[in-house]
């Protein structure tokens, strides 16, 4: 249980910092304010110069954080709470110890790479069950009060920060913090996707013990065999169902292989797989 945890807190940690990496080198030195709390700090430090961005973020993260708690109530878990604010930690620690500057003035590459770091290590926070706070709070009142689903809620949220990026930098780079919203959010669908993919296996095979064993006992699997009978010959049948990692399958397709070379196989990928031998259902 403690080895878990400090795993999930690393991988937290690294995507935090990730996060923070492409706002202090690519987001706030090219005023590129693409959704959520930094983006709202970005825009918010134009009117005040004197407050830094990453000062910002620790306001705006406290009084969402009220917020959430007069709407929401106590739903906000203590990993949320790390990363939110973690995250403010971590802009203050390398604005405070690097200062740093642009890498690239170019706005496409600074949109570009830094969409794809933020997305990452979003990507990579949200797979360990948590979230950085911010704009997804707002996201989640907006879903409670108007049932719109949270993803849409969030883009909501996300368009308004741009629309004020654009009022506030003019509007090409409105279209820039858009573009980055679009990469960003694309790239975290597919960190988690490629955290989280299974794949779901059928098998039709008459040696149905020697590879239900296989998958129960070498592969530490579970297995669930259904009867069945055979369209066209009628013939009774045995179909196996299982949920495999990719390296599991390729062992198991070597081993039907082997011992029944016949069989009939299907697979698809899944991309997220809840209960015993996967994750908790939380």
């Amino acid at each position: 249980m403690r080895k878990n945890v400090f795993k999930e807190y690393f991988f937290m940690t690294l995507g935090i910092f990730m996060v923070a990496f492409a706002a202090e080198y690519f987001i706030i030195p090219n005023n590129i304010a693409g959704g959520g709390v930094t983006g709202l700090s970005v825009i918010f430090h134009h009117y005040i110069p004197k407050i830094s961005v990453e000062f910002f973020t620790i306001i705006l993260n406290i009084i969402l954080f009220i917020i959430g708690f007069m709407f929401l109530g106590k739903k906000f878990g203590i990993k949320t709470l790390y990363a939110a604010f973690g995250l403010s930690g971590a802009l203050w620690l390398i604005k405070n110890t690097l200062n740093p500057s642009a890498i690239t003035n170019d706005l496409i590459l600074s949109v570009l790479f830094g969409s794809l770091l933020t997305g990452t290590g979003l990507g990579i926070v949200f797979n360990q069950n948590a979230s950085t706070g911010g704009t997804d709070i707002l996201a989640k009142i907006l879903n409670k009060y108007t049932h719109l689903d949270i993803g849409k809620s969030m883009l909501a949220i996300d368009l308004i920060v741009t629309t004020l990026c654009g009022i506030t930098f003019g509007w090409e780079m409105g279209m820039y913090a858009l573009l980055f919203v679009i990469i960003n959010g694309t790239t975290i669908d597919r960190i988690i996707e490629g955290f989280n993919v299974c794949k779901q296996v059928v098998i039709i095979s008459n040696k149905k013990q020697e590879i239900s064993n296989y998958i129960m006992k070498d592969l530490d699997r579970g297995c669930t065999i259904f009867a069945g009978k055979g369209g066209y010959s009628g013939n009774d049948t045995s179909v196996l169902y299982t949920v495999l990692g990719r390296k599991e399958f390729i062992m198991l397709k070597g081993h039907i292989k082997e011992i029944d070379p016949h069989a009939f196989i299907t697979v698809n990928e899944v991309y997220e797989v809840l209960g015993e031998g996967f994750s908790d259902i939380d």
